[in-house]
């Protein structure tokens, strides 16, 4: 029972990131009207590095999809750390509403970590 509902959670995790990294090439997601001044400014100065939002944007795919197999799936958290970590400021920063999300998805990340510490350990011995 507790693998199949890790299994639902990193699932929906994983295609949480899916879709946040296919938007942007699709750009399919409408945007929300009550934006805050300071997140437009923000999403404007990462357009201008043209280069930056389409590398978020494969690592998220990437790291989505292995964090979906259990095999790969510490793999997947340590790709999707980075990201989930520039989330966390952006939301600390500019848009304090997404707060309740992210922490939900800073508890699955931080407990895959846990689980998966013996596999962490062989890259600092």
């Amino acid at each position: 029972m507790k693998t199949k509902i890790r299994f639902v959670i990193c699932l929906l995790f994983g295609l949480m990131f899916i879709n946040a990294g296919l938007d942007k090439f699709l750009h399919y997601m409408p945007m929300p009207e009550d934006i805050p001044a300071d997140m437009i400014n923000l999403m404007t100065a990462m357009m201008e590095i043209s280069w930056l939002i389409p590398l978020v944007g494969i690592f998220e795919l990437i790291g989505g999809v292995l964090f979906i197999f259990p095999r790969y799936r510490a793999l997947g958290a340590m790709i999707l750390l980075p990201i989930l970590v520039g989330i966390t400021l952006t939301n600390i920063t500019a848009a304090p509403s997404g707060l309740p999300l992210v922490i939900i998805l800073l508890a699955i990340e931080g407990w895959i970590i846990l689980e998966n510490r013996q596999k962490y350990l062989v890259m600092i011995k």
